[in-house]
């Protein structure tokens, strides 16, 4: 599966995943200490929804702009807060014309002593992201295996943040090298926030993964997973899910209204599907 973002920006999928990312950088803030996000699979930075890319598949129309004209509760609209004014200032106008990628969302919501490490592999897209960030000095783009960033850059010397893994899927064996990926975080960084992307399009590769996950040893893992689509409809994402390692309480416990919220959102089904779960046995007391 071919996931660049360009193709896919503003979906379901980034939808769950940046409003998470959101979450979790919010409960960073929440102390004064500076904190350091490492994103290892950074993309462009930004995304034209009108663009070639964005028109060929549309989604954007089924994802963020669906999320905003979706009636929501006044809880859900603090809990989408960050994420969603994030999306907005990118657009002035009110008309959805561009959709930030991940690090562009962080740096909308990091404070003036916090950094970002945004790393990209593809050339195209590094050298995009280094142009859009080429005067901002807290961020540093690098052009790196998004495997090898990791080893490069941790643990960071705030001792305190969150790595991002946003593979695009376009090898075999992303699955594979997100379980090693995570084994390296916790040796370098076990104290570190997490955030794992996957997309879903069959069953039995996504359980062989969080079967590996369970019996890893690692703790405080959380699964979270949004389905859209059964599994018999394959020709495109059905669903998507989220490992986060040593997720803030605050994040779990918004998670927890949140997902179902998505799922009425998104669902093209009658019944979608989520689930907010801990692969961990230990994983009961999430991180402060």
């Amino acid at each position: 599966m071919n996931y660049r973002h360009a193709y896919h920006a503003g979906n379901f999928a980034d939808v769950l995943k940046h409003a998470t990312l959101a979450l979790v950088i919010e409960h960073l803030k929440l102390k004064p200490a500076p904190f350091r996000v490492i994103d290892t699979h950074a993309g462009t930075g930004v995304y034209d929804l009108h663009g070639d890319e964005a028109t060929k598949t549309g989604e954007w129309r089924d994802g963020i702009a669906r999320l905003l004209s979706a009636p929501k509760s006044d809880e859900i609209n603090d809990i989408l807060r960050p994420y969603v004014e994030a999306v907005c200032a990118g657009n002035p106008g009110g008309e959805l014309r561009t959709y930030p990628g991940s690090p562009l969302l962080v740096r909308r919501l990091i404070r003036r002593d916090d950094r970002i490490i945004a790393n990209e592999l593809h050339p195209t897209d590094a050298a995009a992201l280094a142009q859009l960030f080429a005067r901002d000095k807290q961020v540093k783009v690098t052009n790196l295996d998004g495997w090898i960033a990791l080893k490069a850059f941790l643990p960071p010397k705030e001792r305190r943040g969150l790595v991002l893994i946003d593979p695009p899927f376009e090898q075999a064996g992303e699955l594979d090298r997100l379980l090693t990926g995570l084994r390296e975080i916790v040796r370098r960084f076990a104290t570190g926030s997490v955030i794992l992307w996957y997309p879903i399009k069959s069953a039995p590769p996504i359980e062989a993964f969080e079967r590996q996950l369970a019996a890893s040893g690692v703790d405080k893992i959380l699964r979270a997973e949004l389905m859209i689509k059964p599994f018999h409809d394959a020709q495109s994402l059905c669903g998507t899910g989220l490992i986060l390692l040593n997720p803030p309480f605050t994040t779990v416990n918004k998670l927890k209204v949140l997902l179902p919220f998505l799922a009425d959102v998104f669902g093209h089904t009658q019944t979608p599907r989520w689930r907010l779960d801990w692969l961990s046995e230990t994983g009961n007391s999430p991180s402060a």
